[in-house]
């Protein structure tokens, strides 16, 4: 659910506007109904972030992945249930039985890659969950993340200039990442609407696009790691699910954090608004 970086012909305009569409609309459709709708959508997401992370080295060791299948189940029930603790209790375990269970010079790896997956999924379960502005603080970070990666993309290709982390990501630009993130945190802003401090939103906003580009740069440096283009052909014309939301987790989890520190584990968006 980002701006496309790399060249495309037309053939590949249809398939990459409908899955985008349909992200789009899922995403959106689900922070609505919320519930286990929700939920199983993320956990789904997850699960997709998890295969994919394993076989950035090239072997899905079948032990490693059902367990962390499993654990991510577990974590998504307990985040619904509005048990964070326990989910960060099951993660680690099954972290621990993950590079037991697959020995090897990946063995620590594959434990990581649970820890990034079940982070998506705390994170945004027990944002929706929180009550009263569950809802609002998931549309919040769309608005956020989604703005900050439209802008920060055409900011770069139009104003062009020093580049960013070139090693890393050689097409993002330093004018393109302020531009994303003063354009996210306004969108943002908009969103909340009347909820909360305009300011301290604003200024939120600009924390966690800056911490979504984070996310961006940090799956690109793992990519060239692994010397692949994308992590996955799971989602026609866009790549993987980790290429779509590697912004996306580091944002959410980054107001989870936040959201919990102020308003405490059991309402973290109420944190996010009521400043």
């Amino acid at each position: 659910m980002k701006p496309l970086r790399q060249s495309f012909n037309l053939a590949d305009l249809g398939p990459r506007a409908a899955s985008a569409l349909v992200m789009v609309v899922l995403a959106l459709g689900t922070d609505y109904l919320g519930g286990h709708w929700f939920a199983g959508f993320w956990l789904l997401a997850s699960a997709g972030i998890f295969w994919e992370w394993l076989g950035l080295a090239g072997e899905r060791p079948r032990t490693a992945l059902y367990i962390g299948w499993i654990a991510l189940a577990a974590v998504a029930a307990f985040a619904w249930q509005g048990q964070p603790v326990f989910a960060v209790t099951v993660v680690s375990v099954g972290g621990v039985l993950i590079a037991l269970a697959s020995p090897g010079d990946f063995a620590v790896q594959r434990a990581v890659g649970l820890l990034y997956a079940a982070s998506l999924v705390i994170a945004t379960i027990s944002l929706r969950q929180s009550f009263p502005f569950g809802w609002l603080a998931i549309l919040w970070l769309f608005a956020v993340v989604w703005g900050t990666d439209v802008m920060a993309y055409f900011g770069g290709r139009i104003i062009g200039g020093p580049k960013l982390w070139p090693r890393v990501s050689p097409s993002k630009t330093w004018a393109g990442f302020l531009c994303g993130i003063f354009f996210g945190a306004f969108a943002g802003m908009v969103v909340a609407g009347n909820i909360g401090s305009p300011s301290f939103v604003f200024v939120l906003g600009l924390l966690t696009g800056a911490v979504a580009q984070g996310g961006d740069l940090f799956e690109s440096s793992l990519k060239r790691r692994f010397d692949v283009k994308d992590s996955s052909h799971l989602i026609p014309g866009h790549g993987g699910v980790m290429d779509r939301l590697d912004g996306f987790i580091a944002a959410a989890l980054f107001a989870f954090v936040v959201g919990a520190l102020r308003a405490g584990l059991f309402a973290p968006a109420n944190g996010i608004f009521n400043w």
